[in-house]
């Protein structure tokens, strides 16, 4: 009788652009219910909009086609190889793919906007939300998703802190910076480029093909460009020209660039668009993030007659590719990125930048990151920034297996010294204080302000705040936030201040931005000190170069965005590194910058193009290593970054691996390999449906270099496989306090390089307390100081059991399994419930659908909704996410298979408010029934919600033994099966069974 309902749980995100069933207008709230209550479902009504889709088909893309179609070559690499795009293999599979995604959109009427074949096979339309359910019910549709909307992750030398440069740097033994990542094609996919930069100056592009002395120089070939690359294969682009922007801005350091913008354009009239419609850059994110990863050597700074030194790219050598898909305040499309990411394994680039993501983590069958897995498996290294949300938990992004997740790090930033009347001293973060000023007068913006503006705004030190009259010779005392940190101190000058001092008003980062006035920047408590000082009468400042805090470096960023990732559910830690992400200075694009050519940003959008600079000079020294190689490389060498004390941060949700060593990532000793069949069979693990056929395997032994379990009961024991770098003899250690672990082997010899093993990595709970995670790490020490080292978390659990089990009838019992990882357990019965059923109708004229809004009380456990269809011939969906604010849906949406009884089932239900909507059915080759009549029923389970019946479990209090199952027996009785009923099994951990009794 035992039974698991199949989910759909869909990602749709408010923080971009909703699911087409969100494209629905807003919906009026229900009253909230009261507790005790069945929350009552309200019916809506709303204008379906057209929305812009992504459908991804089931046959591969050409970066993974194996073959398997009569009369078409495989197109995917071999392992370790590069794709070829060019071949007459590749244009013929295309051309196939293109046929097939033809028909599948005439199938529902749909116009396709841009077709996508190399690492992904899908295209883009403008679909209804009728449409979309149509498409995902056919068969070779693989997904259907809404086009979602994702931002820049935005916001001393870098490369010194990294040891890149100096005579004993790694530029130093690479043979100079001009050999350091040559033949190595990094892609950015960003916000375009400003080929005016100082950091892109290079020769100009000629027809002249490379001789043997010069072999990596590109050269023009009618319309495209060329580069022969250091893995042997051949960069092919092209100088896309548009808006401000002609074919001669390339040149032979930027030797590509183009723009991706169908859907920026379709969603932004011309009136609103305050961007070039061309490569070129301006908001200067892209251009900073470009310039910072592959950037020319030593290039002369000087902002605002100040003199910043020399700056590099991390790999000097390589070569730029720009593909500009993200748009200035907008951000980019899924679609649009993917065209970018597309056309760039295309071009035939060795390294993309991805500084850039969505508020809430993308699953890992999301359009951009199945294609980034395609791109992976074509040779290419993805380095992408992890998002600028922490230091809260578990609001991290890109956080695939074949993506690196890059965490932002501190470094050594330059100082000035705020001296109070009183004689107080404070040290912050400046570059804008060259003397002393003052002593003047100090105040807080808000005493300054406009009688016309609010408290609020002048706090912030927003446009058009601050009176003139009261603010002209001061010293201005500013709260940082929702304005960006220049317009503070760009306002305190119109107004006639001569300084600045921002301040924290919560504990953050500090940053020496290029400020209008002479600025120094506080954190908490001294922030909160100089505010209440500048409130009190006759307050002056005075502002003097140098001081120091002593802050130890690199930290992890305040803002950097922590792990644990949801999507990877506990398998893989991300973050996977960290890398300086604070007060970079690169170039940028004037017209965003204040007409600066270079300055100061902060987030973890500058930390991953480190990373990937770094990758591009591993590829100059080893093209043929796979990306996953590289990757490990760089994670395994790796060393633990600081705490604001000065101790060693051990948090592995903060700082992954570690902070990047680049002196050390060249000499790795052992490397953990994977590619696409084991990324494949990974996602299966997690129960995503590839529709690929690969058998899943436990996540946790995906092959990676680090390791995770989330739910340990008793042991539990790991594989992985060891592939040497280089010859010699490595012997494991394992720190994991709590546990006792078993490494075998625990010596390894390798004679030559390439040579692999295979070990295991049995973990046994001993005094770990359940429910807690604990981190560790396993290193292979190897001779000549050679150091593997893999961070470990590990939770113990208390108990596995199913989400939910079924059974019928007025009175009965099912039995289901439950394995516990303690010796003490209590279980709680609660309902049967059921809600009183909510009639509604589906008409073709209006669109086949019909909304709902419910609110679920206080002390609700679980619940399970029904869509009913009077007809047992009709099919229907039933969509159910959370409600934002405005009315809209929000994340975590779960969508139903298309039946006559369409059922949602949440066994972990939050209170609040909750959006439903009922869809007409459709399946390839059925008729469509024009008018639909149902039932909606909403049974929410809890401590006082109204039962139908009587419902126990026993045993309520088991004795068990850790890691044994045993059997749980839900009964109820008396219960009107006219309709569904629901109950709930509660652990004390927290977590439940939903029981579904039918009729």
């Amino acid at each position: 009788m035992t039974s698991t309902l199949r989910r759909k749980t869909l990602p749709w995100s408010a923080a971009v652009l909703a699911v087409s069933l969100t494209a629905l207008c807003p919906a009026s709230l229900a009253q909230a219910a009261g507790e005790g209550r069945t929350p009552v479902p309200v019916p809506m009504t709303g204008d379906l909009k057209s929305g812009r889709y992504i459908v991804t088909l089931a046959d591969a893309p050409v970066a993974l086609y194996k073959g398997g179609v009569d009369g078409l070559t495989a197109t995917a690499p071999a392992s370790g190889g590069r794709l070829d795009t060019s071949s007459v293999e590749a244009h013929r599979y295309r051309d196939y793919l293109q046929g097939r995604q033809n028909k599948v959109a005439a199938s529902v009427g749909a116009k396709i906007r841009r077709h996508y074949s190399v690492v992904t096979n899908g295209f883009t339309a403008n679909l209804t939300a009728v449409q979309a359910a149509r498409l995902s019910g056919q068969p070779g549709v693989l997904q259907v998703r809404a086009d979602a909307w994702n931002k820049p992750t935005d916001d001393a030398r870098s490369t010194d802190l990294m040891g890149l440069s100096g005579p004993d740097g790694v530029w130093s033994a690479l043979g100079g910076t001009a050999k350091s990542g040559k033949g190595v094609v990094v892609g950015v996919i960003d916000t375009g480029v400003w080929p005016e930069s100082k950091s892109f100056a290079a020769p100009a592009l000629s027809s002249t093909r490379p001789t043997p002395k010069d072999p990596y120089r590109p050269y023009r070939s009618g319309d495209t460009i060329k580069m022969k690359k250091a893995d042997g294969g051949t960069f092919t682009g092209t100088c896309q020209s548009g808006e401000e922007f002609t074919a001669a801005a390339c040149n032979s350091k930027l030797i590509s660039a183009r723009y991706f913008g169908d859907a920026y354009l379709a969603a932004v009239p011309p009136d609103q668009r305050d961007d070039y419609i061309s490569p070129r850059d301006r908001e200067g994110h892209g251009t900073h993030t470009a310039s910072t990863a592959a950037g020319d050597a030593d290039v002369q700074v000087t902002v605002a007659g100040k003199d910043f030194g020399k700056i590099s790219g991390v790999a000097p050598g390589a070569a730029v590719a720009v593909y500009k898909a993200l748009w200035k305040d907008r951000g980019g499309a899924d679609s649009d990125i993917v065209a970018a990411i597309d056309q760039a394994v295309a071009d035939g680039v060795d390294v993309i930048n991805y500084s850039a993501g969505q508020v809430v983590e993308s699953t890992l069958d999301s359009p951009i990151q199945q294609a980034f897995r395609a791109a992976a498996q074509a040779g290419v290294f993805v380095s992408a920034s992890a998002g600028n949300n922490g230091p809260s938990p578990a609001w991290i992004d890109n956080t695939a297996p074949w993506v690196t997740t890059v965490a932002a790090s501190t470094m050594a930033t330059p100082e000035a010294t705020v001296q109070l009347g009183d004689g107080r001293t404070f040290v912050g973060a400046s570059v804008t204080v060259d003397a002393e000023l003052g002593p003047k007068p100090l105040v807080l913006s808000t005493d300054v302000r406009l009688a016309s503006a609010a408290q609020s705004a002048a706090a912030l030190c927003q446009q058009d705040t601050l009176d003139p009259d009261k603010t002209a010779g001061t010293v201005v005392v500013c709260d940082r936030g929702v304005n960006t940190r220049v317009s503070k101190s760009a306002e305190v000058a119109r107004a006639g201040g001569v300084g600045m001092v921002l301040v924290n008003t919560s504990d953050l980062d500090t940053d020496g931005d290029i400020h209008v006035v002479p600025t120094v920047h506080l954190n908490t408590p001294a922030a909160a000190t100089v505010r209440a000082y500048a409130a009190t009468a006759g307050a002056t400042v005075s502002l003097k170069p140098g001081g120091s805090t002593g802050t130890p470096y690199p930290q992890i960023a305040p803002f950097s965005s922590r792990g644990p990732s949801d999507e990877n559910k506990g398998a893989l830690i991300k973050p996977d590194l960290a890398a300086p992400g604070v007060a970079v200075l690169a170039a940028v694009a004037p017209p965003g910058n204040q007409g600066h050519d270079f300055d100061f940003m902060s987030g973890t959008s500058m930390a991953a193009p480190q990373v990937a600079g770094l990758a591009a000079l591993y590829f100059g020294v080893h093209p043929k290593w796979s990306p996953m190689a590289v990757k490990s490389a760089l994670m395994t060498t790796a060393v633990d970054t600081k705490l604001a004390s000065g101790g060693t941060n051990t948090d592995v949700y903060a700082q992954g691996s570690g902070e990047v060593d680049p002196a050390a990532m060249f000499n790795p000793g052992l490397v953990y390999d994977s590619s696409n069949r084991d990324w494949l069979a990974y996602e299966e693990g997690l129960g995503i449906d590839t529709g690929t056929g690969v058998a899943p395997v436990a996540p946790s032994d995906l092959n990676y270099p680090s390791l995770s379990v989330d739910q340990l009961l008793g042991s539990r024991t790991l594989t992985r496989t060891l592939t040497a770098a280089a010859p010699g003899t490595y012997r494991a250690s394992v720190k994991l306090p709590g546990f006792e672990a078993k490494v075998q082997p625990s010596t390894l010899h390798f004679t030559r390089a390439g040579q692999s093993t295979k070990v295991s990595i049995k973990l046994t709970r001993s005094t770990a307390p359940s429910g807690v995670a604990v981190t560790g790490s396993l290193t292979w020490t190897g001779s000549g100081r050679v150091v593997v080292r893999s961070p470990i978390v590990v939770t113990p659990q208390g108990l596995l059991a199913p989400e939910q089990v079924s059974g019928s009838g007025s009175a009965g019992s099912v039995s289901y399994s439950v394995t516990p990882g303690t010796e003490k357990l209590t279980l709680t019965a609660y309902g049967p419930v059921t809600g009183a059923p909510v009639s509604g109708e589906l008409h073709q004229e209006t669109g086949g659908y019909q909304e709902f809004a419910f609110t679920v009380p206080e002390g609700s456990k679980a619940g399970a909704f029904y869509a009913t269809t009077e007809d047992p011939a009709a099919q229907v969906y039933l969509w159910i996410a959370p409600m934002l604010p405005d009315g809209t849906a929000g994340p975590g949406g779960v969508l139903s298979d298309p039946t006559h009884q369409a059922r949602v089932a949440m066994s972990d239900l939050k209170p609040g408010k909750y959006l439903t909507t009922v869809i007409s059915g459709w399946s390839l080759g059925a008729a469509f029934s024009p008018d639909i009549k149902f039932d909606f029923q909403a049974n929410v389970v809890g401590a006082n919600t109204p039962g139908n019946g009587t419902f126990s479990v026993s045993p309520t209090r088991p004795v068990t033994k850790p890691g044994v199952p045993f059997d749980v027996t839900a009964t109820w009785s008396g219960v009107d099966t006219g309709v569904p009923a629901t109950a709930y099994v509660e652990y004390p951990d927290g977590t439940g069974t939903l029981v579904h009794i039918d009729g």
